[in-house]
């Protein structure tokens, strides 16, 4: 019996739009490095006839220009099925811009949306759409900032602990004299089985990371992430080479193309690589930052936005974990309809929920809208 052949899927991209919104913290924030009250989201919106996807990036409202400039031109009028394609064009139509920083951000929010909008018009989730190699991903709980009292750091990571997250992180660096005292605090609040990650966002220098990855050792930390500079590929180097046995370096958050990847990797700077798609060119530039781990026999670790890199991690080989971070969580949560919830430390994506699960509560965005 001849079967009949399979009928092609084509569906051309008819529209790009996007939207820019600023949500306050719910308490000022700071890091070793910088101070914030505020974050904005840019959402990409593609559309094929009826079918929309859509794609964020956590970056500044600017992102939302080159958008809807460059990339509208790039990508509206290709097939939908194409992902790759759309990539190469967008990549190629910001050259004379400049590649990383925020023509990245926005790169990466539409390509996010193209793989929303095509795992929709094939009826699966974009874990599904991708090829899963785990059914969920574990999460380490991100918040502890500079700026909390010890009181509120202790609260939010034993609530974390509580609820059946098995690693916290915590922010270090603003006042380097002080961080011994506040990681031992935390070290309390969690007890001793529970992981416990600090993260300076490169404020220390190396003589200072040096020291304090010593006294942070004793207290069982075993992930020092950006103890300095992630531009300082020596500064790592020296950190991997002589942190504490069983003390994990780890940087690359800031990493916009795999190029970036490729450097870090070959410099031997970290245990661990560190890759977000909402700024290193999307679902497909987290992918390729994922094959490069796979052929350095890297492990790699998702930056921030869960509700995003939980279906790329499920489906990443190298993937260890990702960042569930505090301020993205309420973002995601009062944005989008959709976002899962981790059950004791373990975020699974809903596979009755085609591309990324999530749909836009436009009402409550309303008010947060970027001029």
């Amino acid at each position: 019996m001849t079967r009949p052949a399979p009928r092609p899927v084509s569906s051309h991209i008819d529209s790009l739009d996007v939207f820019a919104y600023t949500i306050p913290t719910d308490f000022p924030e700071s890091d070793g490095t910088i101070e914030w009250n505020k974050t904005t989201i840019v959402i990409a919106e593609v559309r094929s006839g009826d079918t929309a996807g859509i794609g964020y990036t956590y970056a500044d409202a600017s992102a939302a220009k080159v958008i809807s400039g460059d990339l509208r031109e790039a990508v509206v009028g290709r097939d939908a099925m194409d992902i790759p394609g759309s990539w190469l064009a967008m990549v190629q139509s910001v050259r004379n811009a400049g590649r990383p920083g925020i023509a990245s951000t926005a790169i990466s929010a539409v390509d996010i949306a193209l793989w929303d909008l095509k795992a929709r018009i094939l009826g699966v989730p974009v874990v599904k759409l991708i090829g899963s190699v785990r059914s969920g991903i574990a999460i380490y709980g991100s918040g502890g900032f500079t700026s909390y009292s010890l009181d509120q750091l202790q609260r939010q990571l034993s609530n974390w602990a509580k609820s059946g997250i098995g690693m916290v992180k915590m922010k270090v660096g603003r006042h380097p004299e002080d961080d011994p005292q506040r990681v031992k605090a935390a070290r309390e609040a969690i007890g001793d089985a529970t992981k416990l990650f600090v993260d300076a966002n490169g404020a220390y220098t190396r003589k200072q990371a040096l020291s304090l990855a010593l006294r942070f050792g004793e207290m069982g930390v075993d992930w020092f992430e950006e103890p300095v500079s992630s531009d300082d590929l020596e500064g790592l180097r020296l950190m991997r080479d002589r942190a504490p046995e069983g003390m994990s370096i780890a940087a690359g958050e800031y990493g916009y193309d795999s190029s970036y990847f490729r450097r870090m990797i070959a410099a031997g700077a970290v245990d661990v690589l560190q890759a977000d798609a909402t700024r290193c060119g999307g679902i497909t530039g987290f992918l390729q930052a994922s094959a490069l781990c796979g052929a350095y026999s890297i492990p790699l670790s998702a930056h921030t936005a869960p509700a995003i890199h939980m279906h790329v991690c499920c489906a990443a080989l190298e993937a260890i974990h990702l960042e569930y971070f505090h301020d993205h969580v309420r973002i995601e949560d009062l944005l989008f309809d959709g976002a899962q919830k981790p059950e004791q430390g373990v975020l699974t994506p809903d596979l009755s929920r085609p591309g990324l699960g999530l749909s836009l509560k436009r009402s409550s965005a309303g008010m947060y809208e970027t001029s």
